[in-house]
C-alpha cells in the first residue's frame, strides 16, 4: 500500500512539473539594442551620466532592397524592428530649432530618397508603426540622406559629437541620416 502511494505521490509530482514548464520566447531575428551619449556613459567609472539613451532593434537586410521597397518612401516608419525605437533625454535638448524637455519619447521617420522626416512623438510601448498618432508629435525636421560607401547590413544608430552637442546617426543598408542634437 505505501508503495502505491509513493507512486502515485510520484506521479502527481512529475505531472506538476510538467505543467508549470517554462516557455521562453525564441531569439528575435531583429535583436534589440541600446546606444547612449556619450557612447561610454553607461560604463563609466567616473560617476558621469548618459545625457541620451536610445532603445531599438536592429533588423538585417538579408539580401532585400530597404528603402522604397521594404521600408516605403512617403510612409512613416519606426526606426528600426518590433516595438518604435524610444530615445530618453535626461536634460533638455533642441532639435530642428525646436526644445524638448528631458523625457522619454518614440522616434519615427519618413524615409524618402533625397531627405528623411525624423519625428518625435509622445507616444511609447507601441509596436511598430501601425498605432502612429500624428497628433502625440513633439516636432518633425526634415534632415539629407547621405550615401554609405559600403553596405551596411543591420540597422544601427550610434551618435558623433559635434560642436553643439550631438549628431544621432541612423545607418542601413547603404543610407546614412544625422540628425543633430543641441544639448542644453
Amino acid at each position: 500500500m505505501k508503495r502505491i502511494s509513493f507512486i502515485g505521490v510520484f506521479i502527481l509530482f512529475a505531472f506538476m512539473a510538467k505543467a508549470q514548464e517554462l516557455k521562453f520566447s525564441p531569439i528575435d531575428s531583429s535583436p534589440a539594442d541600446i546606444v547612449y551619449f556619450p557612447l561610454n556613459a553607461a560604463k563609466a567609472k567616473d560617476g558621469s551620466l548618459p545625457l541620451i539613451k536610445v532603445i531599438y532593434s536592429r533588423p538585417a537586410k538579408k539580401g532585400r532592397e530597404i528603402f522604397g521597397v521594404l521600408e516605403q518612401y512617403g510612409k512613416v516608419w519606426r526606426l528600426g524592428a518590433n516595438e518604435n525605437t524610444e530615445i530618453k533625454f535626461f536634460k533638455r535638448v533642441k532639435i530642428g530649432g525646436k526644445t524638448i524637455k528631458p523625457g522619454t519619447y518614440s522616434l519615427f521617420a519618413i524615409p524618402n530618397k533625397d531627405k528623411w522626416v525624423m519625428i518625435v512623438n509622445k507616444q511609447t510601448d507601441r509596436w511598430g508603426s501601425f498605432t502612429y498618432d500624428e497628433t502625440k508629435d513633439v516636432l518633425r525636421t526634415e534632415v539629407p540622406v547621405k550615401s554609405l560607401d559600403k553596405t551596411l547590413e543591420s540597422f544601427s544608430i550610434t551618435f558623433t559629437t559635434n560642436a553643439v552637442g550631438a549628431n544621432m546617426v541612423f545607418g542601413w543598408d547603404k543610407t546614412l541620416i544625422e540628425l543633430p542634437i543641441e544639448l542644453k
